[in-house]
């Protein structure tokens, strides 16, 4: 069984894939910790439990001081009793006290796994996983505390939720609630998280953990370009190939905090969650609570098999898209070609080139409704802009499909403009705060999600427009942060309570238009990749990967997104040469070859392509059609890394998971003057077969090419690049 109790020695041992996590109930009903890493086979476990006086380190009441809660490893940390780590969940008493004392009351153990209400969840069938239900409870305030652990058989991965039940006759405030808490005990870890900023998204940063508390964090409303909620603990030693490794993410797409508290005697708390500085919740008498999924993977085999268990786990337990395992369409995207300048001719002949081209889908970006011939307006109003489609959607649409084409569109759902139709009719559904100004970002504020009328509302034009014509693909876009998070739909003791409602209303939209449009390709954006997230990745399948198309950009942001992200969910486009946001130009093949890591798709004016750049198009698009599921159905490989000052090339590696073929990448960024001669190592190939590289017809073992490795050749420009495709024969 992967989840067992020992009632003998009060043991829980949890074993996911090739992982074990083990806790068990102290004499006094305190829950724990003992260990979590590789698998073991027995459950007698509770040698691991000992209990040390300590100096300073109070015992709880009703307890002997070697039994301190600061000292001992908890499965979950409380507040005000002696655990002076920083605590998991904070529940206010009416009596305005915040001291809890939760203990073990009972558990239940079963195969398959919940959903969670109103939240993107992790799923699978009673034989891939199976659930731990540890109920807790403080007697004095008689509220019950509910930690859900489900292991997947096939991962070594477990999901985390947490749950607080309000038994009491009393309203109690949630001030805290972390979805997952670990403590390591002994802990000698590396951090490594994803920091960044719009159009720099998920940098790799790595750093030795202090004796301090650390937190990664965004109180910006959605999960923001800043900071990812995402971290791994590495041992010193751990490369990509080789060592431990732990990786931790919340399924959230608001504000979050991960925490990590390194004490004085080498014990690391380890948490994810909302985030508390942006967070409350009042529970009346028989209400409940719960937080978001937090999802925990273990590798012993280093940094890439962490990534890779995060790939597969999301494929085959998180996304639920139509189009997961679909090739998705190659699309062109007007916004670089046009901005807001265009009208149905312009659209028709860029559709034209892409028909001749074999480009399979025209994405109509922002401009296309209400008076929005510029940022400052519009937006809330999604009716045609006539004066540039003057025979509306449908005509256009209609158009565009007649050449063989799929049709998208844009839309910012979440955004009002002071200038427009709606902000005049409903001023209040804006998130606001009375009797103050409200902060405007790209010329726009914001609308209150959290109120049932502006979801209704949003629900009601957006189905409007796709019942209006054959639309098959959106572009769902945030492009501010929050401000001034109050709402006229709440009394004020609840007010710390929007911005969480805000996701969940955002969510409810999600669902809702998926449920009535189980086919339509939603593609997520936020600026780019402000808010890519795992929890977005329940309802979206892809999410435009950063605002920054230049090639040599993207090779550090598609590398850090795939920490955790597979690569069939990064939005990547070939775009226009000198590069929009960096000026840069760079081969038009090799914008292509990162872009294949990716999604693939066109950001660029195809009617002033040249002859040369059209037939680089043609060579693209049927690589993408001969490569496409190698990439987003294969292991991806990080053979070197573009954060290195060492890294001469980048290269990446998509293996084919039966190890029939791989697709190797290169890039050089810039050219070094009688540069240095070197070899990759290739991974996941089976040693002993034969393959024959594809562009020259030479022949290896897999056992040369990844003990050997394969001559990496020398370029001689900035922007360099190569493909190779290796087939078994």
């Amino acid at each position: 069984m992967p989840i067992t109790f020992n009632e003998k020695n009060r043991v829980f041992k949890l074993d996911a894939g090739n992982s074990t996590y083990a806790f068990l109930i102290e004499p006094n009903g305190y829950i724990a910790h003992l260990c979590y890493g590789g698998k073991i086979d027995s459950d007698a476990l509770e040698y691991l439990y000992r209990p040390m006086d300590r100096a300073f380190s109070p015992a709880a009441p009703g307890t002997q001081a070697p039994e301190s809660r600061d000292v001992i490893p908890q499965e979950f940390g409380t507040n005000g009793i002696g655990d002076f780590h920083a605590p998991g969940v904070i529940v206010r008493q009416e009596n305005g006290h915040t001291v809890t004392d939760f203990k073990y009351r009972s558990h239940k153990i079963y195969k398959g796994k919940p959903t969670l209400e109103g939240l993107p969840a992790t799923f699978g069938a009673d034989g891939e996983v199976d659930t731990l239900e540890l109920s807790l409870h403080d007697a004095a305030s008689d509220v019950e505390f509910i930690l859900l652990y489900s292991t997947f058989t096939k991962y070594n991965a477990i999901a985390r939720a947490a749950k607080v039940v309000n038994r009491s006759g009393e309203t109690v405030r949630i001030e805290k609630l972390s979805s997952a808490s670990v403590d390591f005990p002994g802990a000698d870890f590396e951090l490594l998280h994803l920091p960044g900023a719009w159009g720099r998204e998920r940098a790799v940063e790595r750093r030795k953990l202090s004796h301090t508390r650390t937190v990664i964090e965004s109180v910006r409303g959605l999960s923001s370009h800043q900071q990812n909620p995402f971290f791994a603990l590495a041992a010193p030693q751990t490369t990509e190939t080789a060592g431990e490794a732990y990786g931790i993410t919340l399924l959230y797409s608001g504000n979050f905090a991960a925490e990590l508290e390194l004490d004085q005697f080498n014990l690391l708390r380890a948490q994810i969650g909302i985030n508390e500085r942006t967070f409350e919740w009042v529970l009346a008498p028989g209400e409940s609570f719960t937080a978001p999924e937090a999802l925990l993977v273990y590798s012993a085999d280093g940094l890439g098999d962490m990534s890779r268990t995060f790939h597969n786990l999301f494929h085959d337990h998180l996304i639920r898209s139509y189009w997961k395992d679909r090739k998705r369409p190659i699309l062109v995207n007007n916004w670089e070609a046009t901005y807001f300048n265009f009208n149905e001719e312009k659209l028709l002949a860029i559709a034209k080139d892409a028909a001749d081209l074999g480009i399979e889908m025209l994405v109509l970006d922002d401009g296309w409704f209400g008076k929005r011939d510029d940022d400052r307006t519009s937006l809330g109003d999604w009716f045609v802009n006539e004066s540039k489609l003057k025979g509306g959607l449908g005509r256009l649409v209609s158009e565009v499909n007649r050449l063989g084409l799929k049709f998208g569109l844009w839309f910012e759902p979440e955004m009002i403009s002071r200038d427009s139709e709606l902000y005049r009719a409903h001023p209040d559904w804006c998130l606001h705060v009375p009797g103050r100004g409200a902060s405007e970002g790209r010329n726009q504020l914001v609308l209150d999600m959290s109120r049932p009328e502006v979801v209704d509302y949003l629900f009601g034009v957006i189905t409007g427009i796709l019942d209006s014509a054959n639309i098959e693909y959106i572009k769902w876009d945030a492009n501010r942060h929050l401000t001034e998070v109050g709402s006229a739909a709440v009394p004020p003791e609840r007010q710390k309570e929007i911005a969480h409602r805000y996701v969940l209303g955002m969510y409810e939209l999600h669902e809702r238009l998926l449920k009535r449009y189980p086919k339509l390709l939603i593609e997520g954006c936020s600026g780019g990749g402000g808010r890519f997230d795992a929890g977005m990745l329940y309802y979206v399948p892809q999410i435009w990967t950063s605002d920054d198309t230049d090639a040599l950009e993207r090779l550090k942001i598609q590398y850090g997104t795939s920490m955790l992200y597979p690569c069939s969910t990064m939005g990547a486009h070939v775009s226009d040469c000198p590069n929009h946001q960096t000026g840069r130009t760079n081969p038009f093949p090799t914008r292509g070859i990162v872009a294949l890591s990716g999604t693939f798709g066109y950001e660029l004016d195809l009617n002033k392509m040249t002859e040369e750049e059209r037939s680089f198009i043609r060579e693209q698009v049927a690589a993408y059609h001969k490569y496409n599921r190698l990439v987003t159905g294969g292991d991806f490989h990080r053979i070197t890394d573009p954060f290195d000052p060492a890294t001469v090339v980048v290269i990446w590696e998509h293996a084919a998971r039966d190890r029939s073929e791989a697709l190797v990448t290169m890039v050089q960024p810039r050219n070094i003057p009688n540069g240095p001669v070197f070899r990759c190592r290739l991974r996941g190939l089976d040693p002993a077969a034969v393959y024959e590289l594809e562009q020259t017809g030479e022949r290896f073992t897999g056992e040369m090419l990844m003990q050997a490795g394969f001559h990496v050749p020398r370029f001689d420009r900035d922007g360099g690049a190569a493909l190779y495709h290796f087939r078994r024969i």
